[in-house]
């Protein structure tokens, strides 16, 4: 009979295993004692720019802390995402994430970023907007089927810009061409804005483009969309059909959503949670949200988190089966 009792802790340790939790409690209420800084891994003025901006100049009044905006432009987002995938998960240094986050890793395969799902936590989602199919008003289609037929009655003839290989543009387009069969010529440029200046000069047909730059050449009539990627219709374009309801499963939002390195302590996420949550419910936060097109949303870390790492999964069969070379 074995009478040998189970091996048992010191006092002192077990007193001081006792004391993690509430330590770790304790931090979390004393969290932020100092800055908050929100890496944005592209350059002032664009979307998430002007994103982190918005929401982090209102975490600043509500937590009586300063929210500091650090952007860090390169590599397709990659040099910001570094910065913060290498940070100490204290809850002092954060990233403003957007698409590029869950594509990077599928497309950029020879040097690899920060895997977007081990190396991160997602905190809470801010704002998504869909992007716009836009062609030129000399191109004889008027709707995505008229479209459609024009791309099929002439294959690889079509020219599409977009921002870049590898980006949520291109990726987009060639998500399209997957779902409808279609042979249109992708054309890469160094940014959405000379795409949409070819498409409207008439250097190329059309172009998938972010809803924010896109307006005015809706409103003067100088590029004529087609439709949305999102589900249901965009209240900024609401006489654009969705691709959804036009029966094509073409789904994409660049959405935008504050990000931890994943050693953050849960306590400290809530926190970060609650108080975006607390953001988001400001009408002037929604309203300057809505004001360059961007829809305001919200979920629960664990919802965010899932829905990166379902991103992260479709990009990487997208890339697969749309046989895209990858860098």
């Amino acid at each position: 009979m074995n009478t040998k009792r189970p091996s048992m802790l010191p006092i002192p340790l077990l007193l001081a295993a006792a004391a993690i939790p509430a330590a770790s409690a304790i931090a979390a209420d004393a969290w932020p004692s100092r800055p908050i800084r929100l890496v944005v891994p592209f350059a002032p003025g664009g979307g998430s720019d002007v994103t982190g901006r918005i929401i982090g100049q209102k975490l600043s009044e509500l937590m009586a802390q300063s929210v500091v905006v650090d952007n860090r432009p390169g590599a397709a987002s990659m040099l910001g995402t570094d910065v913060v995938a290498r940070a100490a998960g204290d809850g002092y240094t954060l990233l403003l994430a957007d698409l590029a986050l869950t594509i990077n890793p599928a497309y950029f395969v020879k040097q690899p970023p920060a895997d977007p799902v081990k190396a991160f936590t997602g905190v809470a989602l801010i704002a998504e907007t869909p992007y716009i199919l836009m062609v030129n008003p000399a191109v004889p289609a008027t709707t995505v089927k008229e479209f459609l037929a024009l791309a099929r009655a002439q294959p690889g003839k079509l020219n599409i810009g977009s921002s870049g290989n590898g980006g949520g543009l291109h990726l987009t387009l060639e998500l399209f061409k997957l779902r409808a069969g279609l042979d249109l010529n992708h054309i890469p440029y160094k940014g959405g804005g000379p795409a949409v200046n070819d498409a409207v000069a008439g250097q190329i047909q059309g172009t998938f483009i972010g809803m924010g730059g896109s307006l005015p050449y809706v409103q003067t009539k100088r590029l004529r969309p087609l439709a949305v990627t999102s589900v249901k219709r965009s209240a900024a374009l609401p006489d654009v059909p969705s691709m959804t309801e036009l029966g094509h499963d073409v789904v994409v939002t660049n959405w935008y959503g504050i990000v931890a390195p994943s050693a953050t302590p849960k306590a400290v996420v809530q926190r970060l949670y609650d108080e975006v949550g607390r953001a988001m419910a400001a009408t002037d936060v929604r309203e300057r949200l809505q004001a360059t097109g961007l829809e305001p949303a919200a979920q629960a870390p664990g919802q965010f988190q899932r829905m990166i790492e379902s991103e992260a999964k479709r990009w990487r069969q997208t890339i697969r089966d749309a046989r895209i070379p990858t860098e």
